[in-house]
């Protein structure tokens, strides 16, 4: 059906008293030019349906439609206005947000510098042999410096962002800064790459929402040779829930067994155990963790609690590590010990 002339010649003389108006009177535009309500609606779905009906009804002379309610209440901030809804923390760190990029990079654990590491027990016996053999003594002191380095990036992912491919890489180094006899050596290194898939179930439970769904290969090692070598393979499952500014992570995994030969560490599984559960809790911009993980049969395993401040001199912010148990590092994966250090973080997990 063709539209009459005298309708076509007068939408375009209407859009442009709308856009000279928004021109030359400011004020009264942002009151009056469509789809300015639009801008207080939080929800990026909502907000386009809204811009969508406004301009729309601008140009054909209609009067616009309300937006669709929305289901959850938003947050009113102190002068009564109404404020945007916090993001998720697990959509923001997971990319699951609609404008988030389909293949990026961006950091992945903590990445950490701690000036100054306290252990209530050093562990010399994995390197004793090395020592007698050139007729040396094992001085490691007892405070040390340790950091971490850890990025992530996702290779692609679906057009709804619910599905994506991931690698990681996480390298954590203990450093004898403290140790000028023996050259400041780096006492262990250990190198974490990563393979995995990534969903986003979306599902809401009493308050509570499943955002994260992970599943993958592990392949950790310290790049040694014997003796001192250390290395293992694993296939995981991890999945994570969220409310308000609390998230919980649980991660299961299963050794890839190698053969007797090979296997610099057959008992590992008995300190580190088959998973481990970590709490997040963010508070006026500082974050804290707490981690634990073990194996019940054997009654080993280990806790970590940690601290990262608000920010202090641009992104950096201070850092406090406190691990007691097995297996802080690869080498240490038998020792038992307590350990606390102090310095700064890029970022937290969340």
């Amino acid at each position: 059906m063709m539209l009459s002339s005298s309708r076509r010649q007068t939408r375009l003389p209407g859009l442009f008293v709308i856009l000279a108006g928004a021109t030359f009177a400011p004020d009264a535009a942002r009151a009056e030019t469509p789809g300015a309500r639009c801008l207080e609606i939080a929800d990026a779905v909502e907000r386009l349906a809204c811009f969508d009906t406004a301009i729309g009804a601008a140009v054909y002379g209609a009067a616009p439609a309300a937006p669709a309610p929305s289901t959850a209440p938003e947050p009113v901030a102190e002068n009564g206005r109404v404020s945007p809804r916090p993001a998720s923390l697990i959509d923001t760190v997971w990319g699951f947000l609609p404008d988030s990029r389909r293949a990026y990079v961006r950091l992945h654990q903590p990445n950490y510098l701690l000036l100054g590491r306290y252990t209530t027990d050093v562990n010399t016996a994995p390197y004793q042999p090395l020592f007698d053999a050139f007729d040396e003594e094992a001085d490691f002191e007892d405070v040390e410096a340790k950091f971490q380095l850890s990025v992530k990036g996702r290779l692609l992912a679906t057009d709804d962002h619910r599905w994506g491919l991931w690698f990681s890489y996480t390298q954590q180094s203990q450093w004898q800064l403290y140790s000028p006899d023996i050259s400041r050596p780096f006492r262990e290194t250990n190198y974490m790459p990563e393979i995995f898939g990534s969903f986003r179930p979306g599902v809401d439970f009493g308050g509570w929402q499943w955002n994260l769904l992970n599943f993958g290969y592990t392949h950790q090692s310290n790049g040694r040779s014997d003796p001192i070598s250390r290395s293992w393979d694993r296939l995981f499952v991890e999945a994570a829930i969220e409310r308000d500014n609390f998230v919980l992570l649980a991660r299961a995994w299963t050794r890839i067994t190698e053969a007797d030969y090979e296997d610099d560490n057959p008992d590992i599984v008995d300190y580190y155990g088959h998973g481990e559960i970590t709490g997040i809790y963010k508070w006026r911009d500082n974050s804290f963790t707490l981690m634990g993980r073990g194996n019940l049969s054997t009654g080993k395993g280990a806790a970590q609690f940690t601290w990262a401040t608000r920010p202090l001199l641009g992104p950096l912010r201070g850092y406090v590590q406190v691990f007691t148990g097995y297996g802080e590092s690869m080498i240490d994966y038998d020792w038992n010990q307590t350990t606390i250090g102090v310095g700064v973080t890029l970022n937290d997990r969340f």
